[in-house]
């Protein structure tokens, strides 16, 4: 062996025993409240890749979607079509706001949107439940954060993970989520004209 693969051995023998003295403190498992938010793509395509992760580990699961209503999405018609009986499936918006341009509409399917998205996490049976773009619906006060926090704070069942999506996430429910990603945007083809494209968006 050459010296330099010596010493790169040498190296990452110590990075692993440095990695391994960490992972041994990492012992606890808990439901997890995560966040996918920002301005950039990717957080309900993130999101329904750990719905997936689910699916494939035949874990039970669910899926509200609250503004993606208006249009067929390929995560929608896969899951449907092929893992009904593993990810339930429940899409409760129609559309974004300045699509639907009523107010009280939105209102009262957000609400609806809401009050299943209580009924999938009480059961305990979930292991993830994914409520996607549901902070567009708090952003437009169409829910009340308070209300949301104080639920999955007080009932969401300890090992079960809750995902939430969309972006400008409320500071109320950044302060007791367990992770939190934002999505950064430093270049999309929207802003040089390219509309969006099944495979990529939908």
């Amino acid at each position: 062996m050459s010296d330099d693969a010596t010493r790169h051995a040498e190296k990452m023998a110590k990075k692993k025993a440095a990695r391994d003295k960490i992972m041994a403190t990492k012992t606890d498992k808990k439901g997890l409240v995560i966040i996918h938010t920002g301005k950039g793509k990717g957080k309900s395509s993130a999101a329904f890749g750990m719905i997936f992760r689910c699916i494939a580990h035949d874990m039970k699961c669910a899926v509200v979607q609250f503004i993606k209503g208006g249009m067929s999405t390929g995560e929608r018609n896969l899951i449907s079509q092929n893992f009904s009986d593993t990810c339930a499936f429940h899409t409760m918006g129609e559309g974004f706001t300045w699509e639907t341009q009523d107010k009280e509409r939105d209102i009262e399917m957000a609400q609806a949107a809401w009050t299943k998205s209580k009924e999938l996490i009480r059961d305990d049976s979930h292991h993830m439940v994914l409520l996607d773009e549901i902070n567009i619906a708090l952003r437009y006060d169409y829910i009340d954060v308070n209300e949301v926090v104080a639920f999955l704070e007080a009932e969401k069942p300890e090992m079960t993970h809750v995902v939430l999506t969309g972006r400008n996430a409320k500071d109320e429910l950044i302060e007791i989520a367990d992770l939190v990603t934002e999505m950064e945007l430093v270049k999309h083809p929207f802003r040089s004209g390219i509309k969006a494209q099944i495979g990529v968006e939908f």
